[in-house]
């Protein structure tokens, strides 16, 4: 026969019942038990018989009143305290199982139930024949979360029953009831009590004595109540809010809810993928999605994704791929507590990124790290408390690997998002990401990989490679329609007819013969069928046929154009001009009034940005634009056409135009995606095979990229002591993506042979320490990494530059001349930029005479006299040869030197005649080689005087801003134009920033929207937040006792 248990509930009263009428409330003042006590005995307070406190109930069980229900308490516990083989502790089961019936029946006609009840509950004895009305369902098990709500003097009181039927017989159920109390209680028992008159009854209980149960018998029930109830009406309350304290119980909860079920096989994964509720109301409120897609959801179901597997997987352009890795980040962040790591193919789509997840990371308490150009910390900061998602681009994320396996940190990343996983097969960048990704595997057997791309072939390596589960999709949100222009006819591609093609329609627009000359190729009457109601992409094969063909639609497109939102293309002109300080490009101010624009690498980044945005707003309905953007930003179109199959000279790939055409179609808005390629007659071949052949197959490039794939793999293998013998180096090797295409391979040689080939020219550059011996190719020889194979490694610096670069830090070393920052700048101009600058000597000698004599003296040490420029100039001839690098990266770093100088990109491209995006392009190389030089000098304590140097010179390329908006610019997204914007409205700080209002910040700063409002605030925020948790994990390090003190044990 089971014991009876002990069921504890908190009621509340809903509805008029939980708040009190004013009229109740005065009712309750005037008739209180306190109030009336007082009044009958001349103001002298009555004591308790418990612990001689004021008695402020009385024979009162209400504050209106009613006097019956501790008086039926007192005669129930009497009339079954008679019979004395009744067992104490059942009887005090019984008395209360009456005691809850009772009050549940006043409660009906009461309105004044009080808030709290205690209700125990009785299983039906042998020795008590009960009414059903008197138990409490017995099928209500306690749990600790119920217990855990009560004060500490009815759970004292509870161990005190508990102890006095410690003869009693008792059953498996009864013994978990006990220990889930015992739980609650050892909570209550600690010295900082609720109450501090509670105290003596905090105390722990011994097994009692005869006596000592001799006493509690005596004790009256109703009496402990009163003084339960006492202390509970004294107990301090904290001034919280209930609702935030609510929604964060709820939030808390649910995580915890999530962390088991991630950790469980369990196919319930809880309220939204394993996520809080939370999660699914931000992706409305930020993102507007209500639901996911059907693949989206089979893709999150998968088991291989459920048991941790790496997995790659594969959709069309615009599916919704980025949503799913989202997602699985958030469960990593929330439910595992890891840090994750998103890898990224540009900087721009990292900072896009960054301000996209910061409005998640403060909602839900993560931390959202940038790791691109100049930025990002090797090791990150080790929090104890926030996890981090780190967001870089595929240098910055290899340097962020390489930290974390030095420091032994690598298994606190959880997971690793790679978009756009084609880039594997992609020069050198492919070889760093294939390099970081073998390292991954290698060190970590925890971490688990997330690759997507919408442009996948070879899919089999891939998978081998990463040891993956493959999943995939032919799902577009919007359908997508292909056709191919040939003259005046359009064709729609049909891979299932013979010639790939099917004839669709003709051309209906009348061309004069101006407009036939001026436009063979049909673009105006292509445009004007889908703009201005509907929006338009024209990829173009170079950057000056973007600019020609959009002045040539302009030209002709009718004047009605004009006025589709004319004032907001106005204002984009105008917010043009003021990033131009007073400039603006003369293309883009005749096509702007037409919602025309043109966006290539030629632009600066607050120029692209604010064309970005108005297409994105209606505002322009046709870009002009290169291939790059297919690769960029999401801009989609209702129509995109290829100008050419070509991408400046090279003929167009599979998998470029798979991404171009992958742009058209706006889920939400069009009904339909058109993509048109426009072929000429002598092309129709290629672009028949084009249509229809598969995309291209993804290979390892870590031999076609030497001194960045290969021999950059095998010094850091060793410097991080990864693989530190020719064997151990062999081993690693098969793991890669090139140990798996190893049957691609020449004949005359093999893996080991290349690698036993690297290590040597390794050795020979002063890098590395050993040797390989010729006849063993398994040597046991143990490889060891010298001071500057180390700093090379550390610094990310090109193989085929570190021992240049190391001789010219040394060279400064012996006369560097810091009167101005010139001779630091030219030591930190990257040197892969030299090859594609051509330098206007007439430039170079006017800037190279506007130098101070100092200045001038850089010149000559570094190896460009002033004769030379003074005879190239004059067009004389040149006995003595000369090194091209060092001339034209000198002339880079007078570029930079101006622009430190006058911090306007504008007027310093046209001093040097080049274009306004190259200029912004080098300030932004030199920045991240700058930050590269001094993570190399770091390294190497010779070169201890420039850390200081190189550190405030990294900040100056960086922002290239006045000192003031530095701050502002630090903020993901925010550019020197709405930097300048914000400061002028008074938003001078970081501070201002995170507390801005987004309603108040959209009034005062033209061209925002509230959308990017709110993502700055929310940037600026995470921003605040992340130094904030740096400076209180630097203090808690300070202030931590070590556990080495010498003479403590």
């Amino acid at each position: 026969m089971a014991e009876p248990g002990l069921a504890v509930r908190r009621r509340s009263c809903r509805g008029s019942v939980g708040k009190r009428s004013r009229a109740l409330a005065q009712t309750c003042a005037v008739c209180s038990p306190v109030a009336r006590k007082r009044l009958s005995s001349g103001d002298e307070g009555t004591t308790c018989s418990n612990d001689s406190e004021e008695d402020m109930f009385g024979d009162y069980d209400s504050f209106c009143g009613n006097d019956s229900l501790l008086a039926q308490v007192d005669e129930i516990e009497h009339k079954y305290l008679q019979d004395k083989n009744v067992d104490i502790k059942a009887a005090g089961d019984i008395i209360l199982g009456n005691l809850q019936s009772r009050v549940h029946q006043d409660k009906q006609d009461d309105i004044s139930t009080p808030e709290n009840m205690v209700v125990l509950k009785a299983d039906k004895e042998d020795d008590f024949q009960m009414n059903e009305n008197d138990l409490v369902d017995s099928n209500q098990e306690p749990s600790e979360s119920v217990l855990d709500e009560l004060p500490s003097s009815q759970l004292l009181y509870f161990e005190k029953m508990n102890e006095l039927s410690s003869g009693y017989r008792k059953s498996v159920g009864t013994e978990e009831r006990d220990k889930c109390i015992g739980s609650s209680l050892d909570k209550i028992r600690s010295p900082l009590s609720f109450c501090p008159e509670a105290e003596p009854r905090n105390r722990t209980v011994d097994v009692c004595s005869d006596s000592k149960c001799d006493s509690l018998k005596t004790e009256s029930l109703k009496d402990h109540l009163k003084s339960a109830m006492t202390v509970n009406a004294k107990a301090q309350t904290l001034q919280v809010s209930k609702t935030k304290q609510l929604k964060e119980a709820v939030l808390s909860e649910e995580i915890c809810v999530a962390k088991k079920t991630i950790e469980s096989s369990s196919v319930d994964i809880g309220p939204f993928y394993g996520l809080p509720s939370k999660v699914k109301d931000l992706l409305k409120q930020f993102r507007g999605i209500e639901t996911l897609y059907e693949w989206q959801h089979n893709c999150l179901m998968l088991e291989s994704l459920q048991q941790r597997k790496n997995l790659i997987y594969s959709l069309p352009t615009s599916g919704g791929k980025t949503l799913v890795a989202e997602i699985i980040i958030l469960q990593e962040l929330l439910c595992r507590q890891k840090n994750v790591l998103m890898i990224l193919p540009y900087v721009a789509i990292v900072q896009e990124k960054v301000r996209g997840l910061s409005s998640f990371g403060i909602e839900l308490g993560f931390l959202v790290e940038e790791y691109a150009g100049s930025k990002g910390r090797f090791p990150p900061i080790k929090r104890r408390i926030k996890k981090s998602l780190y967001i870089a681009t595929i240098e910055k994320g290899h340097a962020l690997v390489n930290s974390l396996i030095e420091t032994e940190r690598i298994d606190d990343l959880g997971l690793v998002v790679v978009d756009e996983l084609h880039m594997l097969g992609e020069g050198s960048r492919g070889a760093t990401l294939e390099i970081t990704l073998a390292k991954i595997l290698y060190t970590s057997k925890n971490t688990q990989i997330i690759g997507m791309s919408a442009t996948l072939n070879n899919v089999e390596d891939l998978q081998k490679f990463l040891q993956a589960e493959y999943y995939t999709n032919n799902f577009r949100p919007v359908e997508l329609k292909e056709y191919v222009k040939i003259r005046d006819t359009i064709y729609a591609v049909d891979s299932k007819t013979e010639k790939g093609f099917t004839f669709s329609r003709l051309l209906n627009f009348k061309y004069s013969s101006n407009l036939q000359k001026a436009d063979p190729d049909h673009i105006i009457a292509l445009v004007t069928e889908v703009i201005p109601k509907y929006s338009c992409l024209i990829f173009c094969p170079t950057k000056k046929n973007c600019e020609n063909v959009a002045s040539m639609v302009c030209k002709y497109l009718q004047k009605e154009f004009r006025a589709h939102r004319e004032k907001e293309k106005q204002d984009l002109i105008k917010d043009l001009k003021n990033i131009g300080n007073g400039s603006v490009c003369p293309v883009l101010k005749q096509t702007i009034p037409f919602g025309v624009a043109y966006h290539h690498s030629g632009l600066t980044n607050d120029e692209r940005k604010s064309i970005e945005e108005a297409y994105s707003a209606g505002i322009l309905c046709l870009l002009a634009c290169t291939a790059t953007l297919a690769a960029g930003v999401n801009l989609p179109a209702r129509r995109v056409i290829l100008r050419a199959p070509y991408v400046a000279s090279d003929f167009l790939k599979k998998n470029q135009y798979k991404q171009m055409i992958g742009r058209a179609g706006r889920a939400g808005i069009d009904d339909a995606g058109e993509s048109i390629l426009i072929v000429q007659e002598k092309d129709r071949h290629l672009v028949q095979d084009l249509v229809s052949s598969p995309l291209e197959n993804c290979y390892s490039n870590l031999l076609l990229e030497l001194t960045k794939g290969m021999q950059s793999l095998l010094l850091s293998l060793v410097g991080l002591k990864i693989a530190v013998t020719h064997e151990e180096v062999s081993n690693f090797m098969c793991s890669t993506l090139l140990g798996v295409q190893q049957q691609l391979l020449s004949k005359d040689k093999s893996l080991s042979e290349i690698i036993k080939d690297g290590l040597e020219n390794l050795i020979q550059k002063g890098l590395l320490r050993g040797r390989t011996s010729e006849k063993d190719h398994n040597s046991k020889c143990t490889l060891t990494v010298t001071p500057l194979g180390k700093a090379t490694y550390k610094g990310s610096i090109d193989l085929a530059y570190c021992n240049l670069l190391y001789r010219e830090l040394k060279k400064g070393l012996e006369g560097l001349i810091l009167e101005s920052n010139l001779h630091l700048l030219y030591l930190a101009t990257p040197y892969d930029m030299t090859s594609n600058c051509s330098p206007d000597w007439m430039i170079y000698l006017k800037q190279f005479n506007q130098l101070s004599a100092a200045e001038q003296k850089v010149a000559d040490v570094v190896g460009v006299p002033e004769s030379f420029i003074i005879k190239k100039a004059s067009g004389q001839a040149i006995r003595k040869n000369m090194d091209s690098a060092v001339v034209n990266r000198l002339y880079l770093t007078f570029v930079l030197y101006a622009l430190l100088k006058e911090t306007n990109v504008w007027s310093v491209s046209e001093k040097f005649n080049m274009s306004r995006g190259y200029v912004q392009n080098l300030l932004s190389s030199a920045a991240s080689f700058a930050s590269c030089v001094l993570h190399f000098c770091e390294e190497l304590e010779e070169f201890w005087v420039y850390k200081a140097l190189l550190t405030e010179l990294t900040k100056q390329l960086t922002y290239c801003v006045k000192t003031e908006l530095i701050p502002l610019m630090e903020v993901a997204g925010v550019l020197e134009a709405r930097a300048k914007q914000l400061y002028n409205a008074g938003y001078k700080t970081l501070a201002h920033l995170a507390n801005a209002n987004p309603e108040i910040l959209v009034k005062v700063i033209e061209h925002l929207s509230r959308r990017q409002a709110k993502q700055i605030i929310s940037s600026a925020k995470m921003l605040l937040s992340e130094k904030a948790e740096a400076l209180q994990e630097e203090v808690e390090e300070l202030l931590k006792v070590p556990t080495d003190i010498p003479g403590t044990y």
